[in-house]
């Protein structure tokens, strides 16, 4: 029995008219763009053409995309590049002291929702100590996070604040429209990380109206270690690699040329594809959770249920423990939280909306893609439906 892959928000495979575009610069285009010779003009112009690709994604200019070696470089450049250019009176500055000295100087202030990527939640435990103060801002038991509860917690001091597009765990999509318009009233950036929601949703970077936001390739059939960070026109970052300067200043080092390529090819792929992909990306999972609901009846619990999810995300709670079936239905790829100390982001995200440790034990994340099909849904649901039979005490 061939393998069956419910697991696209991990990663997804590289689609072949992305590899196919990658293909002449491991050998044939092998130089850099900085490099003095014609031949190097070639790569200069394919990583200007992957960045416009980009750009046409997300609906910004071309000089607002920068490379980075993928999302979680992104989301560190978005959150600490801000974060090393602010002081508590929120203009351009030197890079704070771990420890500022002037004590009577009260912090910086960053409010982070608390169902962030790891790469976010990373980011936040380092700006304390750039001397920052940093608070977590609740979600709902549906995965939710309230703007309401974000505002309330606003400080004078306030300078930055962190909320997901979309979670990669239930699906739940933020409202981050709403935070970036009472954000921007207060004088307050916006870093939004979207590297769950590219390739699921259409993205509209003057929709959003957020300051920063981070994708990364290996989530929309693009080259894992490669991704973009966009930065709106006129807003300052620090860098934070240090060499020979790359990426309008904000990056150092040599150009992952091949992936960038790729990078931008995945883009312009995702941009003539989302808006169609979304509709069946959607009928798949409700008849994955239709399936699964009809075989095991009150057995399954379907979380977020009522809150609005990306079309290709459920996570649900079984009646028997998730990793007995995963063993069970060995060829069946799907996630499930990792109980070891510390929490992964499934655990984290699922204590967060209120799930205990046990309902946690017994939930399974699917997320389905492109190359899903529905004979592929029907097997998992059978697979899922006799393992738990055999699960069953």
């Amino acid at each position: 029995m061939s393998l069956i892959y419910l697991d696209f928000n991990r990663t997804t495979p590289v689609a072949p008219s992305v590899i196919e575009s990658m293909q002449a610069f491991w050998a044939t285009h092998f130089m850099l763009p900085s490099q003095s010779h014609v031949h190097a003009s070639a790569v200069s112009e394919a990583i200007e053409n992957a960045r416009e690709g980009v750009s046409m994604l997300l609906g910004c200019d071309p000089f607002e995309v920068v490379f980075t070696s993928g999302g979680t470089e992104a989301n560190n450049l978005g959150v600490l590049g801000a974060a090393m250019l602010c002081h508590a009176g929120g203009e351009p500055h030197a890079l704070l002291p771990s420890y500022p000295c002037n004590r009577e100087v009260p912090p910086p202030h960053a409010l982070i929702s608390e169902i962030e990527d790891e790469a976010v939640m990373a980011a936040a435990k380092h700006l304390r100590l750039l001397g920052w103060k940093v608070d977590l801002v609740p979600c709902d038991s549906q995965g939710v996070v309230s703007v309401d509860e974000f505002e309330s917690r606003f400080e004078l001091t306030t300078r930055l604040a962190c909320l997901q597009l979309a979670n990669s765990v239930v699906g739940t999509i933020q409202p981050v429209r709403e935070l970036a318009d009472r954000c921007h009233h207060h004088g307050i950036r916006v870093h939004c990380d979207a590297t769950a929601a590219v390739g699921r949703l259409p993205i509209d970077i003057n929709q959003l109206r957020v300051d920063t936001l981070s994708l990364s390739a290996h989530k929309f059939y693009g080259p894992k270690g490669v991704g973009a960070l966009f930065v709106r026109r006129g807003l300052d970052l620090h860098p934070i690699s240090y060499g020979e300067s790359r990426e309008m200043g904000l990056r150092a080092g040599s150009e992952n040329v091949p992936g960038i390529v790729g990078l931008g090819a995945a883009a312009s792929l995702t941009a003539r594809c989302v808006d169609e992909a979304q509709t069946t990306l959607q009928e798949l999972c409700e008849r994955l959770a239709n399936g699964l609901r009809s075989t095991l009846g009150s057995q399954l619990t379907v979380l977020s249920e009522h809150a609005e999810r990306l079309p290709n995300t459920v996570a649900i709670e079984l009646g028997c423990d998730a990793k007995r079936i995963q063993k069970a239905a060995r060829q069946l790829v799907v996630a499930s939280a990792q109980s070891e100390s510390p929490p992964d982001e499934m655990t984290r995200v699922l204590r967060a909306i209120g799930r205990t440790d046990k309902q946690i034990g017994r939930t399974l994340r699917f997320s389905v893609g492109w190359t899903t099909s529905r004979e592929q849904i029907d097997r998992a649901v059978d697979m899922i439906a006799e393992a738990c039979e055999c699960a069953s005490p």
